[in-house]
C-alpha cells in the first residue's frame, strides 16, 4: 500500500498516518527525516543535500527524489509507505510518478482530508486560550496568525495536487471535520475497496487450461463434422431394430390363431346355435307324443 496524505495544516494528517502505519504494516516517510538520515549516512545524495542545507538553501527536487528512491528500496518499505511532506507541488508529483514507474511500482491513492479553514482557526484559538489559562508556553508556530499564513501557502502551492490526482483517478476525499475515529473508519473502508479491486483473479487450473487450448486448436469444421456423424448414426441403429420386432410379431400371430383348430375345441360362439337346435327338437317330440295320446283316448 503506497499512499500520500493531502490536507491543510491542522487537518489531522499526522494522526491518521500513524494509524495507517499500524494497520497496514507500512512506513511513514518524512522528507525532513529522510534528508537528515541521508546526511548522517553520508550517501552520495546526502552529501549533496548537506552542502545546500549548510548554505541555507532549499534542497532541489531531484535530490529529494534521489533520497526517496534510496529509502523505498530498504526492506522495511517492502509492504509500502506513506509520504509525509512530499510532494508539495505538481512537478514533484510528476517526478514521483516517474520514479515509481521506473521501479515497477504505482501509487495506490492520494487521500485528501478536506476541512473548513475557519473551523481550523477556531480550533487553534480555543487551544491557545486553554494553554494560556493553564500557564503553558504556546509555540510560536501554533498561533492563529501563523496558521493563517500556512493555510494561504497550502492553497497556492499544494492544493493544485488535488486536481492533479483527481485527473489521475487516484484522489480519495475524506471529510476531515468528522471525529478522529470516524475519519479513520472512512479511510479504512475506502482503502479496503481499492485493495479488493486490485486483487488479481484466481488462476485457471492446468487441466482446464489444457482443455481450453485443445478446443481452440480444433477447427470449427472438424467439430461440426463430428456432430453431424453422431446425428446420422443414431437413427440408423433405430431403423435396423424395427424389422426384427415386426418379424417377431408376425411369427407369434399365426401360432395364436392355430391353437383352437389343433386341439379340436369349438369356440363359445359355435356352441350356442347347436344347443338351441337340440331344444327345439325335444319340444317338437314332446308335443307329438301328447297329440297321439289324446287321439288314442278318443
Amino acid at each position: 500500500m503506497r499512499l500520500i496524505l493531502l490536507g491543510p495544516p491542522g487537518a489531522g494528517k499526522g494522526t491518521q498516518a500513524h494509524r495507517l502505519v499500524e494497520r497496514h504494516r507500512i512506513v511513514q516517510l518524512s522528507t525532513g527525516d529522510m534528508l537528515r538520515a541521508a546526511v548522517a549516512a553520508e550517501t552520495e545524495v546526502g552529501l549533496k543535500a548537506k552542502d545546500i542545507m549548510a548554505a541555507g538553501g532549499l534542497v532541489p527536487d531531484d535530490i529529494v527524489i534521489g533520497i526517496i528512491s534510496d529509502r523505498i528500496e530498504q526492506p522495511d518499505a517492502a509492504n509500502g509507505f506513506i509520504l509525509d511532506g512530499f510532494p508539495r507541488t505538481v512537478p514533484q508529483a510528476e517526478a514521483l510518478d516517474s520514479l515509481l514507474k521506473s521501479k515497477g511500482l504505482k501509487l495506490d491513492a492520494a487521500v485528501e482530508l478536506r476541512v473548513n479553514e475557519s473551523a481550523l482557526l477556531q480550533r487553534v484559538e480555543a487551544r491557545v486560550a486553554q494553554m494560556m489559562a493553564r500557564g503553558e508556553v504556546v509555540r510560536i508556530d501554533d498561533t492563529p496568525e501563523v496558521l493563517s499564513k500556512r493555510l494561504a501557502s497550502y492553497r497556492t502551492s499544494t492544493e493544485p495536487l488535488v486536481h492533479y490526482y483527481s485527473e489521475k483517478r487516484k484522489l480519495v476525499t475524506i471529510d476531515g471535520m468528522m471525529t478522529i475515529e470516524e475519519v479513520t473508519l472512512e479511510i479504512n473502508r475506502v482503502l479496503a475497496a481499492i485493495l479488493a479491486a486490485d486483487r488479481p483473479v484466481k488462476k485457471v487450473s492446468r487441466k482446464s487450461a489444457k482443455k481450453v487450448a485443445a478446443a481452440k486448436r480444433e477447427s470449427v469444421p472438424a467439430r461440426s463434422a463430428k456432430k453431424a456423424v453422431g446425428k446420422v448414426k443414431k437413427p440408423l441403429v433405430k431403423k435396423a431394430k424395427a424389422p426384427k420386432k415386426a418379424a417377431r410379431k408376425a411369427t407369434k400371430a399365426p401360432k395364436k390363431a392355430a391353437k383352437p383348430a389343433s386341439k379340436g375345441k369349438t369356440t363359445k360362439s359355435a356352441k350356442k346355435p347347436a344347443k338351441k337346435a337340440g331344444r327345439v327338437v325335444k319340444k317338437a317330440a314332446k308335443s307329438a307324443k301328447k297329440a297321439t295320446k289324446k287321439r288314442a283316448k278318443r
